[in-house]
């Protein structure tokens, strides 16, 4: 049984740690507390390499890795100024690994959960189509959340790729999220959405309820402990009501 959850910052993102902490204390029967950047709190000399090792190198390619000298200490920089980060898909649970060596030797267990909310992208392999796969969450111990994660696993609509590349062409950058959603046909979330914090709600409750019941996924897309693959499915599962499927909501409705 899940006692303690502590939540972690990622500061560089839109992400309210606070504002899910104060959430899920509505509604789990575990003490909830918020700490600062995972990453910085429990960083050491090794945790550098540790990153590089988990590096994804190519989509279709499962062996990860380059721990070259320049590569660790760009991580070794990423990891002090998280703010240079970026453009790189990591090993889900090879960093979740890492992490987990990392906690406290008390708090490893499964009555603990910790939650990073990461600045980082994670991915998974899928043995059933030989490609990584970007993730918004990793279950387990700890639970990994990544921000990132959220605005690019999950597939926007094509008109929405198409709209970027044409923008680029003349530009030279990304469009404003503005833009794209004048432009695109469909409702999706970009990098900094103002909606951010409420649809990682339901992902940081989903770290918990894996742990506390052994279920990964709801299969009904309306409910928030659902994994849509797309983004007008993240949308309709976290932002729009109801917020849980009549299994889930005698568990975790307020």
């Amino acid at each position: 049984m899940v006692e303690e959850v502590t939540l972690y910052r990622a500061p560089t993102t839109a992400a309210d740690a606070d504002a899910i902490a104060d959430w899920l204390r509505d509604r789990v029967e575990a003490d909830v507390t918020v700490k600062d950047r995972f990453l910085s709190l429990y960083a050491d000399d090794d945790l550098p390499e540790a990153f590089a090792a988990a590096r994804v190198l190519s989509p279709y390619d499962r062996e990860t890795g380059n721990t070259m000298v320049g590569i660790v200490r760009y991580e070794q920089r990423a990891l002090e100024d998280p703010e240079r980060a970026g453009g790189v898909i990591y090993d889900g649970l090879a960093v979740q690994d890492a992490l987990r060596r990392r906690l406290p030797e008390g708090e490893r267990g499964l009555d603990h959960l910790h939650v990073p909310l990461l600045d980082r992208v994670l991915g998974t392999w899928g043995d059933h189509d030989g490609r990584w796969h970007k993730r918004v969450s990793v279950l387990g111990q700890p639970g990994l959340v990544s921000v990132p994660g959220l605005y690019e696993a999950p597939a926007k609509p094509e008109q929405y790729y198409k709209e970027k590349q044409k923008h680029a062409m003349f530009s030279g950058d990304a469009p404003p999220r503005e833009v794209l959603e004048e432009e695109v046909e469909g409702e999706f979330l970009v990098a900094d959405d103002p909606r951010t914090t409420e649809a990682l709600k339901g992902y940081v409750l989903g770290a918990y309820h894996y742990l506390e019941t052994g279920e990964a996924f709801c299969g009904d897309g309306r409910c928030r402990l659902s994994n849509p693959h797309r983004q007008p499915g993240v949308i309709d599962a976290q932002l729009r009501d109801p917020e849980f499927c009549d299994a889930h909501a005698p568990l975790y409705e307020k």
